[in-house]
């Protein structure tokens, strides 16, 4: 009895080496899935760019780069409108979501709550009703006031600040999380005003958030199709639209190079911001 009690601890020890084992396994596994769900596409995209066929054919005849050079006199007033889209949706939804931010992490009032349910609420909405919404809201304004918002870059601007908005609060909100409040009192208390404080103490706390707030809303909006399907006009093109309409009667390489070109651009954006600001702070 006493041999059988004494074999007995390292068998279990094995079966717990074993079932960590099998862990660790199984977690490195589903690791190694979602690595290649994310880069496997992205390296097809890359090899299909580069396709020397007006048609995308497997096997392709030969490669070519002269699909990178065909972006812009294809796509480039596009471009340009989905820049200027993207960079009026920053600045708008920053001075929206920066005071709203800091509003929501620093006081206590009644309604706190419904109103940051209702800023967050876009994220919520599908993109094709939330598109379908919009259009039928501007609708109504050009009916009532006989304006001609819907269909023009001020309708675009202002349905891309309603988008972006909730994103520049998330990423305000999660940069005030790890900010101790005491800072900001200790201001106070030195005979700094309220406006001063958040000048000095506040806004540089929540740089890097502010920063990737910034970046996110620009993304979203370059991005966005189901906004700008309802909402651009034969003047007001954007990107995501151009390319849509542009697969309606071409089936080649060049809308892979198109991508990849925005997906260079975008990392290599990330990589500088992050090397100065250090995004990945943020707490998300």
């Amino acid at each position: 009895m006493t041999t059988i009690s004494n074999a007995m601890p390292p068998t279990r020890g094995m079966i717990g080496l074993t079932v960590r084992a099998a862990e660790r396994f199984g977690v490195q596994a589903l690791i190694a899935c979602g690595a290649l769900l994310i880069v496997v596409p992205l390296l097809l995209t890359l090899y299909l760019s580069v396709f020397d066929e007006k048609l995308i054919l497997f096997p392709p005849r030969g490669y070519t780069l002269t699909w990178y050079p065909a972006i812009l006199p294809n796509f480039g007033d596009a471009i340009v409108t989905s820049l200027e889209l993207g960079a009026a949706a920053v600045v708008g939804s920053l001075l929206l979501g920066v005071p709203a931010g800091i509003g929501l992490a620093r006081h206590r009032f009644r309604g706190r709550g419904a109103i940051s349910t209702l800023l967050l609420a876009p994220l919520t909405v599908p993109g094709i009703a939330l598109g379908l919404s919009v259009y039928v809201g501007l609708v109504a304004i050009d009916e009532r006031f006989g304006s001609a918002v819907t269909g023009s870059m001020a309708g675009l601007v202002l349905a891309h600040i309603m988008l972006t908005t909730p994103w520049v609060v998330r990423l305000c909100l999660a940069s005030l999380t790890n900010h101790e409040h005491a800072a900001e009192e200790a201001a106070a208390s030195l005979g700094a005003g309220p406006l001063r404080v958040i000048w000095r103490v506040t806004l540089p706390a929540m740089r890097s958030g502010i920063i990737a707030a910034a970046l996110f809303a620009f993304i979203f909006s370059f991005e966005n199709l189901e906004l700008a399907l309802f909402l651009t006009s034969p003047g007001v093109t954007t990107l995501p639209v151009a390319v849509l309409q542009y697969l309606e009667y071409h089936i080649d390489p060049l809308v892979s190079a198109v991508a990849v070109a925005q997906i260079v651009a975008v990392a290599a954006l990330l990589l500088v911001l992050d090397r100065f600001v250090r995004l990945g702070e943020v707490v998300q």
